[in-house]
């Protein structure tokens, strides 16, 4: 019978062997030691008899773990003296995960985050088409233009992305992330479904100065609906890496961005012409004519809430303690703010894919403004017509997201911004030469969608991976904030450039900074 100083003895020859020195240790892992005539009892130790299994120690014990099917991460481990065919150098090899779309459709959960995103995403890009909507059959009058009642509105959509972006980042890693994408989602959906009401009650009080109590409560519904997405965004960033496996990640992003990118076609190419449909629906089955479309919207939000309500996260809710007392840490906002920023600092992938980020959405929010004025040059469409390139940018995006979630696990993110920035630059100087040509416009701007995709979910993915779950909150909410100034900027800005220097002077110092941008995070970046 081997006596437990034998197997120390032999724990310690195989700890000095030349192939198990550095890279592979002898730590915690069960190890096997199989049955043998001069071995016939169990050592008490993490060594456990395995039946079924050969194994020949002569003059020296040997402690072997042989290859086994099991799936579940077990890799093929050899911790033996003799060599093995497959494990030459005395690691053990990988075992490649599966690629590609497959694993993550068969994800349940992340099937469940997947459908609440698409009822969330059809909401979110129809609202603002349905508040237009209203305004103009509520609020119009004569033929004084809407432009101004469009602004305000526009504006109490767009300050809660600049003023809690980052707060709500957080709040967001304080609490239970499952929570808070449903309760924002309910919460949205009780909103629009009560605008009706409101409506309806306030209908005959005063207008305060100048504007109508209506008005005024759509500004306030505005405000709040976008006050709650600021929490529902970094919450559903942060959950994706929890129910995702790091090695599907970049095709979990994928389907991510061709769904937003769906929804942004919906949105500007048939959102008005749906809810003119479900209005007529809606009062063809008997319902209360005027409030069919607020029932697709705030449905919309509300169905997404009761799916993700199925979603298992598992994650751990961050308790902290003072060190004084047994009583969880009140919120340091701004020092909770000012942890996310070091850190990102800190950290060259992250801050590289975040700069990438500002960019690429800097680009698309003045392409937003650029389109217009193509298609007042382009002679075979309308000026109004500028929503069908737009939508032709998202089909590209979406063609270029399902492309990398298929493929894209053969390159390192880096890699794939790098040629990203390369390509997205050529489309924005030949756009810059062909103006009025419709087609190869087409082409360019879809050129555009498809490079942005290769910085966009790389870069996202990057950001995922390289943040730790204590502080995704913080770093997404800061990713937001600057990303909605990133896409508020420009809005203003491209329209007084393309007034003073020109449309084809405006694409090309948008292709140099999409360069310089790609050059510099090139060079900086660690891999």
């Amino acid at each position: 019978m081997m006596q437990p100083s034998e197997l120390e003895t032999t724990t310690r020859s195989v700890a000095k062997h030349p192939m198990n020195r550095g890279t592979n240790r002898l730590s915690t892992p069960s190890f096997h030691v199989q049955n043998h005539p001069g071995a016939n009892s169990q050592p008490k130790s993490n060594i456990h008899s395995r039946p079924n299994q050969e194994s020949s120690l002569g003059e020296k014990t040997v402690v072997n773990i042989n290859h086994t099917n099991n799936t579940n991460n077990t890799s093929k481990i050899n911790h033996g003296i003799s060599h093995h065919p497959d494990n030459e150098n005395g690691n053990p090899p990988k075992i490649q995960p599966r690629r590609g779309f497959l694993p993550v459709l068969q994800n349940h959960n992340f099937l469940a985050l997947w459908g609440g995103q698409v009822f969330c995403q059809l909401a979110d890009k129809v609202y603002l088409v349905l508040m237009i909507a209203l305004i103009n059959t509520q609020f119009h009058r004569g033929e004084e233009t809407i432009s101004g009642w469009v602004s305000a509105l526009m504006m109490a959509f767009t300050i809660p992305a600049v003023l809690f972006g980052s707060v709500a980042g957080v709040f967001v890693d304080r609490w239970s992330k499952k929570a808070v994408l449903v309760a924002t989602n309910i919460w949205r959906g009780i909103l629009v479904l009560a605008i009706p009401i409101l409506l309806w009650l306030t209908r005959d009080w005063h207008s305060l100065g100048s504007l109508p109590i209506g008005f005024l409560i759509l500004l306030a519904v505005t405000f709040i609906v976008s006050t709650l997405t600021q929490f529902f965004a970094p919450a559903e960033q942060a959950v994706i890496p929890l129910i995702v496996d790091e090695a599907n990640l970049l095709s979990a992003n994928s389907l991510y961005t061709t769904t937003m990118m769906a929804s942004v076609i919906i949105g500007f190419a048939v959102g008005e012409p749906l809810l003119v449909g479900v209005e007529k629906i809606w009062s063809s089955l008997g319902g209360t004519a005027g409030i069919g479309q607020e029932i697709l919207v705030g449905g919309s939000y509300a169905i997404a809430g009761l799916v993700l309500s199925v979603l298992a996260t598992n994650e751990n809710q961050p308790t902290q303690q003072t060190e004084s007392e047994n009583t969880p840490e009140k919120p340091h906002i701004f020092a909770d703010l000012q942890d996310g920023l070091k850190y990102i600092q800190g950290q060259r992938p992250l801050r590289n894919a975040i700069i990438q980020l500002i960019i690429l959405f800097s680009v698309f929010a003045s392409l937003t403004v650029l389109a217009v004025r193509l298609a007042e040059i382009i002679p075979e469409i309308a000026t109004e017509q500028f929503g069908f390139l737009l939508a032709v940018g998202g089909v590209g995006m979406a063609i270029g997201a399902m492309l990398i979630g298929q493929f894209g696990q053969r390159f390192l993110h880096g890699h794939l911004s790098t040629y990203g920035c390369i390509g997205m630059a050529a489309a924005l100087a030949g756009l810059s030469v062909f103006t009025s040509n419709l087609w190869l416009v087409l082409i360019l701007v879809a050129s555009i969608g498809i490079f942005g995709a290769l910085i966009g979910i790389p870069m996202q993915t990057t950001i995922q991976t390289q943040t730790p779950p204590e502080m995704r909150g913080k770093v997404f909410g800061l990713q937001n904030n600057v990303i909605n100034i990133a896409l508020s900027l420009p809005l203003g800005l491209t329209g007084v450039m393309v007034r003073f220097v020109g449309l084809k002077s405006v694409f090309l110092t948008l292709a140099a900074i999409v360069l310089i941008v790609s050059i510099f995070t090139w060079y900086n970046s660690p891999e």
